[in-house]
This record gives structure tokens, C-alpha cells and sequence, in this order.
């Protein structure tokens, strides 16, 4: 991956100022504005983490992470330098704090705040009512218990870790994907009162942190979404203390991207509670291309787009980061790929993605490899009143390219209209463009051009940065 820029970035005056803070990475290069890209690399530079980039807009970047992994320092080292917020995979669920009735195991969720803490991080408390990995005894209570024993369990749990934690999953996954209520122990019990009966005994025990509801398949506007809206509404209006929804962002690039997840993020918004995206990941079919690295990276600078726009989106949080502990593999079969570092720790494509979403230089890069000496140049060679024609050269001196993709993003509304030479696919302000069939190889010493034209209203300038992949 190559990144390439035209101008400097408003952010490095506000990140220079954290430089004894952070991370030591290398950079991109930079690129003039228009016609030839440029040949001499930027000076080693301080590099701000993601949540660092996060923070000069008001937001948080979080993980979920697993006490499992803490014996692998590289996992430990990038969980508490890059991340401002932690959410427990598996350490703070019902089976494995209260596997017996009344007999709490809090010793995987204390590890969890204790590197939080250790690290200048917060916590999300995930989760305290959901209707999976349960353990049987509560599956085998008596209907008039179950409410008791629920009550108990949050009470017990939220009031151990009170005012260690940010926010609470209270309830997760209430809904099935038409928008009815999930059959659990809970709903078969007391209807859909659950929820109120979970929220307010969460409020009493830790009065302090956020409280929401998290669910899956919610990011568009839909049935399931909009249960959920309805709840929370309904939840408002009933005076029970709601003050979050938490939509969970597991994407696959082969089912295209929930283009109204903004607007969604806003109605939420509207009601008067936070929203959060709280397990992101984007997997996609393997084996591994180009193109679909370029999808990927472009979903995830999508989700940071949206939550940028919605001001009551407190963050996003990524499921967990290196592609060697993610849970998709495991589920989906035949994909993977889907976290914004690789097998080895080598941050992907997606992670420059993530940070030039936020504003910042992409912070720690992916080694040298094919295509290092290659580079994307813009230029304009026709503009008209409402009109532009603009051509992207791919060339490599010293080096070659077998497949390749170009992203970037316009500043002022530009649209695309026909591109040839390129398959090109816009996203809000987000352009990417992949080779076509007779153009991916770029030899040593070689060049192709791409062209395309598009519409503008006002003004028409040069992306500030070129990303070639």
C-alpha cells in the first residue's frame, strides 16, 4: 500500500503536540497537487494512534480484547497503545462470571479493567443480559424465578465493576431479524419488560455509567433497527433509564454496504441517546484480492464517516484487530480477512483507511513489499462549468504492480459520472478505483492511465491524498 499526499493535513499541527505521546511509525509520501507524483519519502514523522486521531474530533476508537491473548506482548503492546476503550469478548458474560447460581467468578473481568487502567483506557461492560452462552441452571429456572435470578445477576456484576465502566451492553441481541423479540429465558418470562426490569436494576447498581442496548443487523434501517428504535422510544417515554444503543458493525463486503447506516445513526440520535458502532469488522470471501481490500478499506472509512457526522456517536469500537484471533474464520466459512491487522501485525490497507477517515496520517505501515516503488498521480486536463474531466496515472520506477486499486476523497461534493480504463465505485465523498482485466500489471519502468468524468458545484480541487493499493 501506498499513500500519497498533495498538501499537508490540518490534524499534524494539533498531533504534533502529542508527539512524546505516541507511537513511533514511519509515513507516506508526499505528492505534489497535480500531473507527476513524487519521488522523495517524507521524514520518519510521529504518528498519532487511532484513538489519538479520534480524540481531536470528541470520539474514542475501542477493541474488544481477550485476557487469552494477554501473554502475546505484540497483542498487548498494540491493544494499549492504539485503542482508548476495551470491551470484554468473553470475560464479563453471564457463564463465565456467574457460572453456578450465586457463585461469581469475577477474575477475567478484573484483568480486563486492570489493563484498561494500566493503560489510560475505558471499558465497556459487555454483557449482562443476553440470551446466549448462558449457563444451563438458568435456563432450567422456574418461570417465576428467572426475573429474581436476572435482577441478582446484574446487580451483583454492575455493582462489582461500578465506576470502573463507561458503558453497559445491558441487554444484547434482543431481536430477531423481522423485529420480534428473541425467545430466551428473559422474553418467555416477563414479555418484553425484561429489558425495563434489566435497565433500571443496572442504573441502581452503577448509577454512573452509560446503559444500552447492543444488537447485530442494525446499521441500515430496517425491520430489526427499527424494533429497536420503537424500544428505545418506547422505553423513553416510560422513563426507564436508556441512554445508549450500541450497533454492532459486522459487514461482509459481499453484501454491499448499509448506505443509510448515517441516517440510522442520527434517528437514534433524535431520540435523545448515544449511539455507538460497538464490534466492528469487515470480512470477505478468500482468498485475498486487491479489489477487495480496496471494498474492505472503503467500508471501514465509511463507518468512521458516519459516526464523524452524527455528533451523539461517541466511537467505534473494532472486534478485536489482528486477523489471527478474529472469531470470523471460525464461523463463516471460507472468509476472514476481516480486522485492520494481518496474521503477523502488519496493519492493512484498512487501518490506513480508518486514519485518513480520521483526519491523520495512517500511523504504523505495512512493511516493504510488492509495489513499494510505484506511485498514483491526479490531474484535471479539462473542467467546464459543472463539469471535469480527470485522468489518475499508476506508474513504478524499481518496482511492479500485479492488480491494483486507487482511493481517495473529494472535499467539495464532487460526483462521478462514466470511468474508463477503471471500475470505479463512489461512496459519499470515498472514490475507489480498481484495474481493469487488461491493465493490472504495471511493470518496472511502466505507467497506466485511468480517466473518468464528474460533476461539481462551487469549487473543484485536488484530493488531498491518493491511496494505491
Amino acid at each position: 500500500m501506498r499513500r500519497l499526499r498533495s498538501r499537508p493535513r490540518t490534524p499534524r499541527a494539533l498531533l504534533a503536540a502529542l508527539a512524546g505521546a505516541l507511537c513511533l511509525y514511519g509515513l507516506g509520501t508526499a505528492a505534489p497537487a497535480q500531473g507527476a507524483a513524487a519521488d522523495t519519502p517524507a521524514p520518519a514523522t510521529a504518528a498519532a494512534s487511532l484513538n489519538q486521531l479520534a480524540q481531536a474530533h470528541g470520539k474514542f476508537v475501542g477493541s474488544a480484547a481477550a485476557t487469552s491473548h494477554f501473554s502475546d506482548t505484540q497483542y498487548t503492546g498494540i491493544l494499549g497503545s492504539e485503542f482508548g476503550q476495551v470491551t470484554a469478548e468473553n470475560e464479563m458474560k453471564w457463564d463465565t462470571v456467574e457460572p453456578s447460581r450465586g457463585q461469581f467468578n469475577y477474575g477475567p473481568g478484573d484483568r480486563i479493567v486492570d489493563f484498561a487502567q494500566q493503560n489510560g483506557q475505558s471499558v465497556r461492560g459487555h454483557t449482562l443480559v443476553w440470551h446466549s452462552q448462558l449457563p444451563g441452571w438458568v435456563s432450567g429456572l422456574p418461570s417465576g424465578e428467572v426475573r429474581t435470578a436476572m435482577e441478582n445477576h446484574v446487580t451483583q456484576v454492575a455493582g462489582r465493576y461500578a465506576g470502573d465502566i463507561a458503558a453497559w451492553d445491558v441487554v444484547n441481541e434482543p431481536f430477531n431479524e423481522d423485529g420480534t423479540f428473541r425467545t430466551s429465558p428473559f422474553y418467555n418470562a416477563m414479555g418484553r419488560d425484561f429489558v425495563a426490569h434489566a435497565l433500571r436494576a443496572a442504573k441502581a447498581a452503577d448509577p454512573n455509567a452509560k446503559l444500552c442496548i447492543n444488537d447485530y443487523n442494525i446499521e441500515g434501517v430496517n425491520a430489526k433497527s427499527t424494533a429497536m428504535y420503537n424500544l428505545v422510544r418506547d422505553l423513553k417515554a416510560q422513563g426507564v433509564p436508556i441512554d445508549c444503543v450500541g450497533i454492532q458493525g459486522h459487514l461482509a463486503i459481499q453484501y454491499g454496504f448499509p448506505s443509510d447506516l448515517r441516517q440510522n445513526m442520527q434517528r437514534f440520535a433524535d431520540l435523545g441517546v448515544d449511539v455507538a458502532i460497538t464490534e466492528l469488522d469487515v470480512r470477505m470471501q478468500l482468498p485475498v484480492s486487491a479489489q477487495k481490500e480496496a471494498t474492505q478499506s472503503q467500508y471501514y472509512a465509511n463507518v468512521i464517516d458516519a459516526c464523524l457526522a452524527v455528533t451523539r456517536c461517541t466511537g467505534v469500537t473494532v472486534w478485536g484487530f489482528p486477523d489471527k484471533y478474529s472469531w470470523v474464520p471460525g464461523v463463516f466459512d471460507g472468509e476472514g480477512s476481516a480486522t485492520l491487522w494481518n496474521d503477523s501485525y502488519q496493519p492493512k490497507q484498512a487501518y490506513n483507511a480508518v486514519a485518513e477517515a480520521l483526519g491523520g496520517d495512517p500511523g504504523p505501515g505495512p512493511g516493504p513489499g510488492p509495489g513499494d516503488g510505484c506511485d498514483a498521480s491526479y490531474a484535471v486536463p479539462q473542467e467546464w462549468n459543472g463539469g471535469f474531466t480527470a485522468a489518475v496515472t499508476v506508474s513504478c520506477d524499481g518496482d511492479s504492480l500485479s492488480g491494483w486499486s486507487v482511493s481517495w476523497g473529494y472535499a467539495a461534493g464532487q460526483r462521478l459520472t462514466n470511468a474508463w480504463n477503471a471500475t470505479c465505485q463512489q461512496s459519499g465523498t470515498r472514490v475507489t478505483c480498481t484495474n481493469a482485466p487488461h491493465n493490472g500489471n504495471v511493470p518496472d519502468g511502466g505507467a497506466v492511465t485511468f480517466g473518468f468524468n464528474g460533476t461539481w458545484t462551487g469549487t473543484n480541487p485536488t484530493p488531498a491524498t491518493l491511496t494505491l493499493g
